[in-house]
């Protein structure tokens, strides 16, 4: 269970290979003081929660299509409040897809991410501090589409880059996933 206190435990010891994670840590370090750091009113960032979904043979990562961003990403959301990221990524993951066979693989943090949201309708522009846990499921499992997304689709690890558009960070997962398999 990756609480506040827990998460900045967690971030102390966090070892990446990857520069841009490696700068994130102390971002992630100077937010967590704020009183409000869990909610989304919190400006100018705030934490998210994310699920990145494998396969049981590692190869593929579960995707969603996100209605508001237009755009492939990991399922995830907004911690509303709740300090507890274990429970936010894992509500947003079987909020987003349905799936029942869900699975923790690692009881701590896969990756880190801070990233720009756009401003919409009474929201300014703004920073998610995006936390990323480790999940398996079943791929022949029947998921379920909400309207937070266009679509949901298993894709292979080799194509993710060129769906998410070069998101590196969807590609460090990526390589973080392929090591996995090692």
């Amino acid at each position: 269970m990756i609480t506040r206190q827990a998460l900045i435990a967690h971030l102390a010891r966090y070892q990446t290979p990857f520069s841009d994670e490696r700068f994130f840590i102390r971002q992630f370090l100077d937010l967590l003081p704020h009183q409000h750091a869990f909610e989304r009113t919190h400006l100018p960032g705030h934490f998210t929660g994310s699920a990145w979904i494998i396969n049981q043979s590692r190869d593929k990562v579960l995707l969603t299509h996100h209605a508001k961003l237009n755009k492939w990403l990991q399922p995830g959301g907004h911690a509303d409040g709740n300090e507890n990221i274990t429970e936010v990524a894992t509500r947003e993951a079987q909020e987003e897809t349905g799936l029942k066979s869900l699975t923790l693989l690692e009881s701590g943090i896969f990756d880190i991410d801070v990233h720009a949201i756009p401003a919409r309708n009474d929201m300014p522009d703004h920073d998610h501090y995006d936390v990323r846990l480790l999940f398996q499921a079943f791929s022949d499992e029947n998921f379920t589409v909400t309207e937070e997304s266009h679509a949901l689709a298993w894709v292979n690890l080799d194509e993710v880059q060129r769906l998410s558009e070069n998101n590196q960070s969807m590609i460090r997962m990526c390589d973080k996933t392929k090591k996995l398999k090692s």
